[in-house]
């Protein structure tokens, strides 16, 4: 890249819009041009902020540390975009990192080269700090939104006049959702979550429209300019752009027609940018007549949840093949460790301690298949029964379009419902979905249950493993310590079990042709995956990955349990074992001592007997 190509570049960059030509000369001098790859990070967060990066092509994450060693996207930067203006100002650290996802060629200004027009160059100082001001005030008014609501924006800024049924509306000029989108906004102010908070159903709205688009340019319906900018915003929007305005409330009435049309609003005003000209100016691509067009809500929107589910379900249970990888480690540790079974929380017979954690990641693993089997049921959906399943305003091949082109851009196998009336008004899928959900959560409740009861104590309870100490446990008493962690999933549990009862009456509130309830049930299964994705990483990082075994206290228990007694009827008969457990019960002594005293086995043949390998499976017993 020579520099009259740079400078051409940099006079478009908003930045610098406010520079002369002699002004972006100087500033073309001072930057230099570096190539990054897949994967390579230009910064990482809490490093000191050293140079201003403006993306000349390509494309780059911007990332959020959450936990751990996790990471989650919050934006998504392309060509003409910059990042880390504010070195520019200090050296203050990253808040956040930034990975290029793809080969790119970045523009870099170094903080040397910052001081030097700093210095010698008053004038295009001036103007730099100006619009950097401009930059951050903007960037601070969304984050003001996000915490204090979307109308925070209304303080300032320039508007654009919409109109619909109900009238005219002045919108946030910057916004791409129109007047449609801000009547949903102010009536429906119920959870303060958007529906951007879930990248995936934002995604499967973006990858419907595409499929729309392209059925109905193919029947005709569609020219190419509409369906290039359309399809081409659909794009945007699936890679992570634009996910900010979705504003809306993820519960509203309206049977999600305000999510319908909160996509098309944004799909239309962006289509509108890709073609020339002005957000708002609808003659030229419409949000109902063009970026709708042979849709209703109420085929759009419980196909986008379908969608949605299907790749939320992939997330669910790759967290859970995480946590069960953890549980079969400890299970492999832990195998050699003799411990006491309980039943009814009475001692039961021996068993390894490695058994007990085997057993976790068995019974979780059967959850992987009953979420994969119920997941299928998301794979039928009903594109181009447009209001009530009839097809009315969709041309007779449109729902066969439709479905192809949606197999398409989304990679599924996704088919079209056999009967398009049943499948609109049906929210069958959803039901027996949460319920697998809600199994996964019980399961992971009980084994949190089993956690605590475990590592009770640690001197007057069983006290048979350790789980990792994460905080103080109490503002009264020095010393204690609580399984914060298990407590945390136990709650998310119950959470997720008023989520599927929720779904359950959702279900069963639809009225003939429509469930104008789909909302609420979208916002619960939504929400139960993830908080369950949450409490599976923070279960399996923070408290299975760092128990330890208490190995003298789990055999202490074996020697001195009644319950041994059991195990021993093969050797000694069941009259002897009678008499040692009742003899047990009236001296307090342990089972162990009582055989070697009363002579029933030799003390190397009782060892042997109680080995951990003889106690995991039926064995043959020479008498």
């Amino acid at each position: 890249m020579d520099k009259p190509q740079i400078i051409e570049f940099l006079k478009n960059i908003e930045l610098f819009k406010e520079l002369s030509e002699n002004e972006i000369d100087i500033l073309a001098d001072k930057f230099s041009i570096a190539n990054y790859f897949n994967g390579d990070f230009l910064f990482k967060e809490n490093q000191e902020r050293e140079k201003v990066f403006i993306i000349y092509s390509g494309r780059v994450e911007i990332l959020k540390s959450i936990q751990a060693a996790k990471m989650k996207q919050i934006g998504l930067f392309y060509n003409g975009e910059f990042i880390s203006e504010g070195a520019m100002l200090d050296k203050h650290p990253h808040s956040t990192s930034a990975r290029c996802i793809e080969t790119s060629i970045v523009l870099e200004l170094e903080r040397k080269n910052i001081n030097i027009l700093f210095n010698e160059y008053p004038a295009i100082t001036a103007k730099l700090l100006a619009s950097i001001s401009r930059v951050m005030s903007r960037r601070l008014r969304i984050a003001a939104s996000r915490s204090a609501g979307p109308f925070q924006q209304y303080l300032s800024g320039k508007t654009r006049a919409e109109h619909d049924l109900l009238g005219n509306r002045e919108v946030p000029f910057d916004s791409y959702y129109g007047i449609q989108t801000l009547r949903a906004m102010e009536n429906f102010n119920i959870t303060g979550i958007t529906i951007s908070h879930h990248k995936s159903l934002i995604i499967a709205l973006a990858q419907v429209k595409k499929a729309a688009a392209l059925a109905n340019h193919k029947l005709g319906s569609l020219d190419d300019k509409i369906k290039d900018a359309i399809c081409q915003a659909c794009d945007e929007i699936i890679v992570g752009k634009f996910h900010t305005h979705f504003q809306v409330d993820l519960i509203q009435g309206g049977a999600g027609t305000s999510t319908n049309m909160n996509a098309n609003e944004v799909i239309a005003n962006r289509a509108l940018e890709i073609m020339g000209y002005q957000k708002g100016e609808y003659e030229h691509c419409h949000p109902n007549n063009h970026v709708n067009m042979s849709q209703s809500t109420n085929d759009v929107y419980p196909t986008s949840l379908l969608i949605t589910m299907i790749y939320e379900n992939e997330k669910l249970k790759a967290s859970l093949v995480e946590l069960i990888q953890s549980f079969r480690k400890k299970g492999e540790e832990f195998k050699h460790i003799l411990k006491m079974g309980r039943t009814q929380l009475q001692d039961a017979v021996p068993m390894t301690l490695g058994q007990e954690f085997e057993a976790y990641a068995v019974t979780l693993e059967e959850e992987i298949q009953r979420l994969t089997d119920n997941a299928k049921l998301f794979h039928e959906i009903n594109m181009g029964a447009t209001a009530i399943g009839t097809g009315i305003t969709a041309e007779p091949k449109y729902a066969g379009y439709v479905t192809t082109f949606l197999c398409e851009v989304t990679g599924l196998p996704l088919v079209s419902a056999t009967n398009l009336v049943e499948a609109t008004q049906d929210t069958g899928a959803f039901v027996i979905y949460s319920s697998a959900v809600k199994r996964l959560a019980v399961k992971l409740s009980k084994i949190s249950n089993d956690l605590r009861l475990l590592s009770s104590g640690p001197r007057a309870g069983l006290a048979e493993i350790n789980l990792p100490a994460m905080q103080p446990g109490s503002s009264i008493m020095p010393g204690k310590v609580n399984p914060v962690i298990p407590e945390v999933v136990n709650q998310i549990a119950f959470k997720v079990i008023g989520n599927d009862l929720t779904v359950t009456l959702a279900a069963e509130a639809g009225q003939l042709q429509l469930n104008v309830m789909e909302p609420v049930i979208a916002q619960s299964i939504l929400e139960s995956i993830e908080i369950l994705c949450n409490g599976i990483v923070t279960l399996k990082e923070k408290c299975i990955d760092g128990i330890t075994a208490n190995e003298d206290k789990c055999r202490y228990y074996v020697q001195n349990s009644i319950g041994l007694v059991t195990a021993l009827v093969p050797l000694i008969g069941y009259e002897e074992c009678s008499k040692v457990a009742k003899e047990a019960f009236a001296t307090n002594k342990g089972v162990y001592e009582l055989v070697l005293e009363h002579n029933y086995l030799s003390k190397e043949k009782l060892d042997e007997f109680l080995k951990p390998e003889n106690m995991i499976q039926p064995i043959h017993i020479e008498k």
